[in-house]
């Protein structure tokens, strides 16, 4: 529940969406970790579930797989990087 002036309800009704960045044809880290392994190449053709790259974090490693079918076109990270919360690892076409 959000509580407001009539006067502030009315001027949030105006106020313009913002619509979010389409990242669907990146692979983000999920977590804070090393990047362990990319397992693909530029101009690879990827199937749904296969691996593209491993993460290690705190001793555990989170293999990441493809959702869709689709084409490598840059790896953006290399093996070894250190990588943050929603950093990009691999762009696709």
């Amino acid at each position: 529940v959000t509580v407001m002036t009539a006067n502030a309800a009315r001027m949030l009704a105006l106020m313009p969406k913002k619509q979010p960045p389409d990242l669907s044809k990146f692979l983000l880290s999920p977590m804070p970790g090393l990047l362990r392994e990319v397992s693909v190449s530029v101009g690879q053709q990827v199937s749904a579930g296969e691996k593209l790259a491993v993460i290690e974090a705190m001793k555990m490693e989170n293999v990441l797989k493809a959702e869709l079918d689709c084409k490598v076109k840059k790896i953006v990270a290399a093996p070894g990087e250190s990588l943050s919360v929603d950093q990009v690892i691999i762009e696709f076409e």
